[in-house]
């Protein structure tokens, strides 16, 4: 590790300004990330030898866990309980709860099954807000046109014309659920803007958007009498004879037990990675984030696509270590937060594309102009206190989240500079899907962070919570459509046998298995606690 400028020396070169040069680097986006974006570091993707996608590149830890055995063998179903029901959502995020609520609505049956708690998800983590078109001066092809761009002209343009279009819908319906918004004093939405976008578009709550998105979600699923399942993960699918999706296996870690649930549809919103630290990078995703979804579609013959392109978002908390990773709101940029170095000066547009920005913090303290606190820590400045400065009051009234953030660090971010550094936030690729969020697997449903496609390689900000609820929306419905009046079907885990041929035949290690459900660092309470994950294991 490069050694970069001693912490109280970088300290001391900096002082709140109400304003400071803008950095003239001319570095183009393309050139600065080959040169120091994580998703170019050598030796760190493979190719996969197996599945629909074999012969694409892929991480090497994602790899891993994709062509990896199952976690469960025929025996182990023996004499487990089986229920049935219309549809079965997997994951508690704010995807998850769209779908569940919109397919009931439209007359399914619906379980929700979730490891966690309903509500653990990267959805609450989420706190800038949610971009859509509702200025004056802006439209929905200004909006597409950023996210084709900010997406290095990858994205599914149909999806992410679809998306944009539903933007203003998905304002008013959050809003019909009880939602709350900024709003000025004439009660019109406030906006903010966006990196790499060229307008404000972001609507927003404080700087706890996703918080608030997920409170009216909860309230609305138990107000709608929906089954939930809490921490109960789901290990695996279940086919049909026609090589259809026709439910899942689900783990129950209060009691050790697998269920097997027949649905005639199957809602998979179980979210991103984060939590496998790709190239040992710091994580803002929440404790679950570990790709479960990725494995099980992937097994049952899905298609996924841009499995070698992940977000890192630039202002990860850097300091204190335990605190690493801990996501700070773009929205601290937008309201003209400066990121300064070790020597006090500007070194990048602040609102430019996540990757870019990111990539030239790393550049930073590569070459020795970052902040080094101790070995294996360094970062940069974001100047909070000077934000401050230009509008007395800001940071109460819009960021309290960072505030308390602030407390939890020791300090008060009106005073001091937070130090932060990139941190793994986003799974850019995932299953492919159509515009009802139908993988290419029939049966199947993908919608949110287990997508790709929508975003491209580069997401923007704001665009993952508008793609959660116009997706969601589309897949319940459907879904709860698609499946009316159509009978039950036999299931089985016959999938897993060719599974099980492909990685003999590609001589791979039979020993590691999939899905990993939690990190390897996971703690918990009690022994009985240890044991029912261990089991699910």
């Amino acid at each position: 590790m490069t050694n970069g400028i001693p912490f109280s020396e970088a300290l001391g070169n900096y002082t709140p300004q109400r304003f400071r040069e803008p950095s003239n680097d001319q570095t183009k986006t393309r050139d600065l990330l080959e040169q120091f974006h994580p998703d170019y570091i050598p030796d760190s993707m493979t190719t996969l030898k197996v599945g629909p996608n074999q012969g694409d590149a892929c991480h090497k830890q994602l790899a891993d866990v994709l062509q990896s055995d199952a976690r469960i063998e025929e025996a182990d179903l023996a004499g487990a309980n089986t229920v049935e029901t219309d549809i079965l959502v997997v994951g508690g995020g704010g995807a998850g709860c769209t779908a569940a609520l919109t397919a009931a609505r439209n007359g399914a049956k619906v379980i929700l099954a979730t490891k966690l708690r309903l509500g653990d998800s990267n959805t609450v983590m989420a706190e800038g807000g949610i971009q859509t078109s509702v200025e004056k001066g802006d439209t929905p092809q200004m909006h597409y046109d950023d996210t084709v761009k900010g997406g290095h002209h990858y994205v599914d343009k149909p999806l992410a014309a679809q998306m944009v279009m539903d933007g203003p819908d998905v304002i008013r319906w959050l809003i019909q659920q009880g939602m709350q918004f900024d709003v000025d004093k004439y009660g019109d939405l406030l906006t903010r803007r966006a990196g790499g976008t060229s307008a404000p578009r972001v609507v927003y709550y404080r700087d706890y958007t996703g918080l608030e998105m997920m409170r009216v979600l909860r309230e609305a699923l138990t107000n709608a009498g929906i089954e939930v399942w809490d921490y109960n993960p789901t290990v695996e699918l279940l086919s049909n004879d026609q090589g259809h999706c026709a439910g899942a296996v689900v783990s129950s870690l209060k009691n050790c037990s697998y269920t097997l649930v027949k649905a005639k549809a199957v809602i998979l919103a179980t979210g991103g990675i984060g939590r496998m630290h790709l190239n040992g990078f710091p994580t803002s995703n929440h404790f679950g984030a570990t790709g479960d979804g990725l494995v099980m579609a992937y097994r049952m013959g899905a298609k996924l696509r841009d499995l070698d392109s992940f977000q890192y978002h630039p202002s990860g908390l850097a300091y204190p270590q335990h605190l690493a990773g801990t996501l700070i709101t773009e929205g601290v940029r937008s309201a003209g937060a400066y990121l300064l170095n070790g020597h006090g000066d500007r070194f990048v547009d602040e609102l430019g594309p996540r990757d870019h920005v990111a990539a030239a913090i790393l550049r930073e303290c590569e070459e020795g102009r970052g902040v080094q606190v101790n070995e294996t820590t360094r970062g940069i400045w974001l100047d909070t206190p000077g934000v401050e400065l230009r509008n007395p009051g800001i940071l109460k009234s819009r960021f309290p989240k960072l505030l308390q953030l602030g407390r939890k660090c020791g300090i008060d971010p009106a005073q001091a500079p937070l130090l932060i550094y990139p941190t793994l936030h986003y799974q850019n690729g995932g299953v492919v899907i159509d515009g009802n969020g139908c993988s290419t697997v029939r049966g199947l449903y993908c919608i949110g962070e287990v997508c790709g496609g929508i975003h491209g390689k580069n997401r923007l900000m704001g665009n993952s919570l508008l793609d959660i609820i116009s997706f969601g929306r589309r897949a319940g419905e459907h879904a709860a459509t698609a499946v009316h009046g159509r009978p039950h079907s036999n299931v089985s885990t016959e999938h897993l046998s060719e599974l099980r041929r492909q990685l003999t035949l590609a001589d791979m290690p039979m020993e590691n298995q999939g899905p990993t459900l939690f990190p390897d660092y996971a703690k918990f309470e009690t022994d009985s606690d240890y044991d029912g994950l261990h089991k699910a294991k």
